[in-house]
């Protein structure tokens, strides 16, 4: 566990480097991706650290973090999403390999919802290729990722409310719950 922070910093580091001396250059730049200053990359490394504690700290997907983030420094909406969408794999992987060493889920749940996601996820992959071809913008993506991140917090706001009223009906106690121990 501690051996990731030095690996991220070296990792981070040596990119770093290796973009300000030119070795590298982003490639969804093209030309202006060859002349970054240290303060761009102290920039982007401070944003990529603050993304990741955020979504760690919220237990939010990378996505909704990074794909917006992304955006903002200029990257192009196709790579961003596929971007963002990588990333989130490693974290939504090791969640599930918590959760099913903690025996929260049933196997055949997760099987199924992977047969799902994975149909929709080529479905949606499909649909959003053919849009972009016929519009000719890749704008769409921007907009399927605001709509998903105001969907998911309307959502997201909805169940917080209902689970509060609930508690308040039955006067329950809504603070902070003990961590260490859980009822199977």
């Amino acid at each position: 566990m501690f051996l990731q922070i030095p690996v991220s910093l070296g990792v981070s580091g040596y990119e770093a480097i290796s973009l300000y001396k030119g070795w590298r250059k982003i490639a969804s730049k093209g030309d202006s991706g060859t002349n970054l200053q240290v303060q761009q990359l102290i920039t982007y490394c401070f944003f990529g650290v603050l993304a990741g504690l955020v979504g760690g700290l919220l237990g939010l997907g990378g996505g909704f973090i990074m794909g917006p983030l992304f955006l903002e420094l200029g990257v192009p909406p196709q790579v961003s999403s596929a971007t963002a969408t990588f990333a989130m794999m490693f974290s939504s992987s090791m969640s599930v390999v918590e959760y099913h060493l903690l025996k929260r889920f049933p196997v055949p749940y997760a099987l199924y919802f992977v047969a799902v996601a994975t149909v929709a996820a080529f479905i949606g992959q499909h649909f959003v290729r053919r849009m972009i071809i016929l519009m000719g913008r890749a704008s769409i993506i921007i907009f399927i990722l605001a709509s998903t991140i105001f969907i998911s917090a309307i959502s997201l706001g909805g169940v917080g409310i209902s689970n509060m009223i609930g508690k308040i009906e039955r006067r329950e106690y809504m603070g902070f719950e003990n961590l260490c121990t859980y009822d199977v």
